[in-house]
């Protein structure tokens, strides 16, 4: 049973930094991408950012590029997500997600975790 558990949320003023991490278990994850997503009050879920678990290959939406960074650690089966220079915008509930690099979706989702961003 695949499991994603998001930790390192909370209360963060503008222009602060926070580590969100995403444990995952319950399979191996080569041939995935594993993908973080943020959903803010009133709006839609919105892609953020991903990375390839076999290859590292990282991609991000403009609004974070040069300010959050993916990484993840093979033997702790962990995913990161290092933002830097947070603005009020990104306040969301932030959530990890995983699909097949190859015609996948997004099917793996974990139970998300909140990030505020004070001005």
């Amino acid at each position: 049973q695949v499991q994603l558990v998001e930790s390192g949320g909370g209360l963060v003023q503008t222009g602060g930094s926070l580590r969100l991490s995403c444990a995952a278990s319950g399979r191996t994850f080569s041939g995935y991408l594993m993908g973080w997503f943020r959903q803010a009050p009133g709006k839609e879920r919105e892609f953020v950012t991903s990375i390839n678990w076999s290859g590292g290959q990282t991609y991000y939406v403009p609004s974070v590029k040069d300010r959050f960074t993916i990484s993840k650690d093979n033997a702790k089966n962990t995913v990161y997500l290092q933002m830097n220079s947070l603005k009020p915008e990104d306040t969301a509930v932030y959530y990890c997600a995983a699909r097949r690099v190859i015609n996948g979706e997004y099917g793996y989702w974990g139970q998300g975790t909140q990030v505020t961003v004070s001005s």
